[in-house]
């Protein structure tokens, strides 16, 4: 389902060049005292123009004190495996990520193992994936903590996600997973000896925890529950509500609900946002209710009960809806693409949307 955002991501990312590198800093007086959890957004840009991606910065500037640099793309394995050149692409890609580092924001950084149906290994940038006999194989292992090694020196996040919805490969192809939990074992104290003070998780989708849609959920519940309270230093939630048609205050509530249940170590939300307008799949072939209060409802239930629960943050997916740039997306990622396409708190047009009084106003209260 992320396949769009692999693509175009790096498309955005060369238009970056021209802002000025910046330093970060410890600074978090953007924070107001009461609130008790940071506030974002990813820094998915809603159009290819260097109009709209240095727009999309200084919204992140002026309306968080947190922002997300998202890295669900490709992995270099074969550089990082044979000791050989790493693509440009990939480098450029994260030097323009550096060069557009906010200052007196805090940076968190999530980076995807797997592939965009969460099934395998991401693929190298020749389209092919490297040969194992286990995830947890010497190679990829090596391979993998080199990727996550160059990438958090780069950018030198205050929280890192290691692994985008790692819940999705027990799901979606369970006779993977010993192999992943074991690889995961592997790479966590590697990369608590190189940088000891900093926060590690690995996300995971709630709305594929919350009443999943396997052959036995309490089983595979249960199994999620021990995985993050016995391994993670904070839960990363990846939830977008209306995947579960979700659409109503007391359905929102529920999930949190059950969230609470289950995870008794820190909670942040990683990725999340619902929308603003009924979103019609065609596989299978039925329409999302969606409205502008329903998002604002969400929303604010969402800053509610990271207020409640002392959340360590929340990062909107995206800021403003991205009509501009999906109309540039190729015909076999259009469908997938609309999927969070009305998940803006600004509309297309770059009018306000109800949802985004309410951000205003958790932020500065």
């Amino acid at each position: 389902m992320r396949f769009f955002k692999i693509v175009l991501l790096i498309l955005v990312i060369t238009l970056l060049s021209n802002c000025g590198i910046t330093k970060k800093s410890s600074d978090d007086s953007n924070r107001a005292s009461s609130r008790n959890y940071l506030m974002g957004f990813t820094t998915w840009a809603y159009d290819l123009t260097s109009e709209a991606v240095n727009d999309t910065y200084q919204f992140l500037n002026n309306n968080g004190d947190i922002y997300c640099e998202h890295i669900d793309s490709r992995i270099p394995w074969n550089a990082w495996i044979n000791s050989t050149a790493l693509p440009a692409e990939f480098t450029n890609d994260i030097a323009s990520r550096v060069a557009h580092r906010i200052p007196g924001k805090k940076l968190a950084v999530s980076v995807s193992l797997l592939n965009s149906p969460r099934n395998d290994l991401a693929y190298d940038f020749d389209n092919t994936t490297p040969s194992y006999t286990s995830f947890d194989d010497t190679t990829i292992e090596n391979a993998y903590f080199e990727h996550l090694k160059y990438i958090t020196n780069q950018l030198n996040p205050d929280y890192l996600v290691i692994s985008i919805e790692a819940n999705e490969l027990l799901h979606n192809a369970p006779e993977k997973w010993t192999g992943y939990k074991q690889l995961m074992a592997n790479i966590r104290p590697r990369i608590k000896a190189q940088y000891p003070s900093l926060k590690i998780s690995e996300s995971i989708t709630l709305h594929n925890f919350y009443q999943p849609a396997v052959p036995n959920p309490n089983d595979y519940i249960a199994e999620l529950t021990s995985y993050i309270n016995d391994n993670l230093d904070y839960a990363a939630i990846s939830f977008y509500p209306y995947f579960k048609a979700l659409a109503s205050a007391e359905e929102f509530q529920a999930a949190f609900d059950f969230l609470h249940s289950k995870v008794t170590i820190p909670i942040a939300f990683a990725e999340t946002a619902h929308i603003s307008e009924a979103l019609t799949l065609t596989t299978p072939n039925f329409t999302i209710p969606g409205n502008e209060p329903e998002q604002k409802v969400y929303l604010e239930t969402l800053c509610t009960n990271a207020q409640k629960h002392n959340y360590l943050y929340i990062t909107w997916w995206c800021h403003r809806d991205y009509d501009n740039l999906w109309a540039t997306f190729p015909p076999e990622v259009q469908y997938t693409g609309s999927l969070w396409l009305s998940t803006g708190i600004i509309n297309e047009n770059g009018a306000e949307k109800q949802a985004y009084a309410s951000w205003v106003s958790k932020l500065k209260h």
